[in-house]
């Protein structure tokens, strides 16, 4: 069994900032360990499918949705079990449920089928 946690989420003005966080646990994390993951963040607006928004590789490459390059910082604390994500100068079309995807030595990243679990996701709301 794996849970993925995500937390942070909140209503901020446009130019604000939040911090995601996503905790990892369950049998694969604890044998495997996060280091071995692709972690990604996805967002989904209402009415729109779940977008790729940024993604750290298990080969430690980081790598972002052109619509966050410069504003958004992923990282994560293998040790901790646990991924984040700092949003920088939000604006309204930001606003979406953000979530967090897993998968173990993943060769794909791009796309939601490219991961095997998810969170519960997070809101986040930006007002103009």
């Amino acid at each position: 069994q794996v849970h993925l946690v995500e937390s942070g989420g909140g209503l901020v003005k446009a130019g604000g900032s939040l911090r995601l966080s996503c905790v990892a646990s369950g049998r694969t994390f604890n044998t495997v360990g996060m280091a071995n993951h692709n972690m990604a963040w996805f967002r989904q607006a209402p009415g729109k499918e779940r977008e790729f928004v940024a993604v750290i590789t298990w080969s430690g490459d980081s790598i972002y949705a052109d619509s966050v390059k410069g504003r958004f910082t992923i990282s994560r604390v293998n040790d901790r079990n646990t991924m984040y994500l700092r949003m920088n100068s939000l604006n309204p079309e930001d606003t979406a449920v953000y979530y967090c995807g897993a998968r173990s030595y993943g060769s794909t990243w791009a796309t939601s089928l490219d991961y095997d679990y998810w969170g519960q996701g997070t809101q986040v709301t930006v007002s103009s």
